[in-house]
C-alpha cells in the first residue's frame, strides 16, 4: 500500500493542532520523529501517526509471547505522550525501514584488555564514530590511558596524557550528523589517575572538548581524604597492586577544584563510583566480563563494555489526580499498572533492536568497501549483538 506523503507546511500545522499550539513542541517533533526519507519526504502528520507505528511493531513482538497486547492496547499506553514516552531512538527507529540504525539510545564502549597505545585510541575512535552515525550516544572511560609524560616506546618518548584524547575523541562527536543534530559522547575519568586535574580543567578552556560531556570517578577513598584532610594517593595503572607511577596530592583542594569548576561551566559531573559499583547488578558479575566502566552521555546509566540502553519514560505527571489543588493525590495502582506495561514494551524493544543489529550487520556485508575496511564496524555490532 502506498504511503501518503506530506510536506513539511502540513505536518507542522497538523503537529501545532496536536501540541495545541506549542509551535516548539511541534517543530521538534515534524524535524526529529516524525517517519522520513533521506529525500526529505515526511510519512506522518501528526504523533497518532508515530504512536500507531510503534504500537503495530509492539504488538508484533507482543504476539509472540503469553497473554500479548494488541496493536490498539499500546497505542492507547503511548498516546498523547500521556503515561508511557519511548525516547529518540526508539521514537526515531521503531517500524523505520527508511534508515538502517539503532534503537538504543546510548552506548558504553571499551576495547578488551584496555590497550594503552595508538591502536587502542584509534579503535575507541572509530567505534564511537560508528554508533554515532547509527543514531546513538557513546561513554567510554579514559583511566587506562598512561598519564602525561610517562615514558613510551615511540619518536614521542613521552605520552602526552589523557586531554589530547579528549580533544579528539570530542572532534569526532561534532563531525557525526544525525538527522540535524551531533552525536553525544560522555568520557569519564577516575579520580585515582594522576592526569584527573588536567581532566577535570579541560573543558575551561573556551572552545576546548566542546562535543562531549566529561565526569569523575569518584572513589570513597578520596572522599574520606577530603573529609580528614588526609593526602591521596594517584597511580598508574589505576587499579593496579603494583603501581608504575604514584602521585600524593591534597584531596580536599582537588574536590574545591571540581566544585569551582562545576560552578563555573556544569562540569565535570561527579559520579560515586564505588556506590555505582556496589549498587550494580551487572557488577554482580564483574568477573564474567561484566563490569560496569562509564556511563551513557548525560550520565544516568552506567553500563558494561558493549552494553547499551533503550530508554523510556513514565510521565509521573498522569498519575497525580486533582493537580494542584487540596485534594491532590496520587494515583499509586495506576502507576504500578502502567511500570508493569513500560517494562513489558522495554522487553519487546530489545527483541526489535535484535532485528535492527541482524540489518545493520547485513548492510555492511553488502558494502562495497573491501574487508579490511568493513571488519572494525562489523566486529563491534558483532560484540553489541
Amino acid at each position: 500500500m502506498e504511503r501518503p506523503v506530506y510536506t513539511y507546511e502540513q505536518a507542522l500545522e497538523a503537529s501545532l493542532e496536536y501540541f495545541g499550539g506549542d509551535e516548539l513542541a511541534a517543530q521538534v517533533w515534524v524535524s526529529k520523529y516524525a517517519l522520513k526519507d533521506s529525500d526529505g519526504n515526511i510519512y506522518e502528520l501528526n504523533p497518532d501517526d508515530m504512536h500507531r507505528r510503534l504500537a503495530a511493531e509492539l504488538a508484533r513482538i507482543e504476539a509472540k509471547y503469553p497473554q500479548g497486547m494488541t496493536a490498539d492496547e499500546v497505542f492507547d499506553l503511548l498516546k498523547d505522550f500521556r503515561y508511557i514516552v519511548p525516547q529518540g531512538s526508539p521514537m526515531a527507529g521503531i517500524g523505520n525501514d527508511f534508515q538502517v540504525g539503532s534503537l538504543s539510545n546510548c552506548f558504553v564502549i571499551g576495547v578488551d584488555g584496555k590497550p594503552d597505545s595508538y591502536g587502542g585510541i584509534m579503535r575507541i575512535d572509530q567505534e564511537q564514530v560508528q554508533l554515532m552515525k547509527r543514531r546513538g550516544g557513546v561513554g567510554h572511560d579514559l583511566s587506562h590511558l598512561r598519564p602525561r609524560g610517562m615514558a613510551v616506546k615511540n619518536s614521542a618518548l613521552t605520552s602526552t596524557g589523557l586531554v589530547p584524547f579528549m580533544e579528539r575523541y570530542s572532534n569526532s562527536t561534532r563531525e557525526v550528523a544525525q538527522d540535524g543534530r551531533r552525536g553525544a559522547l560522555m568520557m569519564t575519568v577516575s579520580i585515582k589517575h594522576p592526569d584527573s586535574e588536567a581532566f577535570i580543567d579541560a573543558k575551561m578552556t573556551p572552545g576546548k572538548v566542546t562535543g562531549a560531556n566529561v565526569s569523575v570517578r569518584i572513589d570513597d577513598d578520596f572522599m574520606r581524604a577530603v573529609e580528614s584532610g588526609e593526602k591521596y594517593i594517584q597511580q598508574y595503572p589505576v587499579d593496579s597492586d603494583n603501581p608504575v607511577v604514584t602521585k600524593e596530592i591534597d584531596a580536599a583542594a582537588l574536590w574545591q577544584k571540581i566544585v569551582a569548576n562545576a560552578w563555573k561551566s556544569a562540569e565535570p559531573g561527579v559520579l560515586f563510583w564505588d556506590t555505582i559499583r556496589r549498587e550494580s547488578v551487572p557488577d554482580c558479575y564483574a568477573d564474567l566480563g561484566f563490569e560496569t566502566i562509564s556511563t551513557n552521555p548525560c550520565g544516568e546509566i552506567p553500563l558494561c563494555p558493549y552494553d547499551s540502553c533503550r530508554l523510556l519514560a513514565v510521565n509521573l505527571y498522569s498519575f497525580v489526580k486533582a493537580p494542584f489543588t487540596a485534594e491532590a493525590e496520587f494515583a499509586y495502582a495506576l502507576l504500578a499498572h502502567h511500570v508493569r506495561k513500560a517494562q513489558r514494551i522495554m522487553d519487546d524493544i530489545i527483541d526489535l533492536e535484535m532485528e535492527k543489529i541482524d540489518l545493520i550487520l547485513a548492510k555492511i556485508e553488502t558494502d562495497p568497501e573491501p574487508d579490511e575496511v568493513k571488519s572494525p564496524e562489523r566486529n563491534l555490532w558483532l560484540k553489541m549483538k
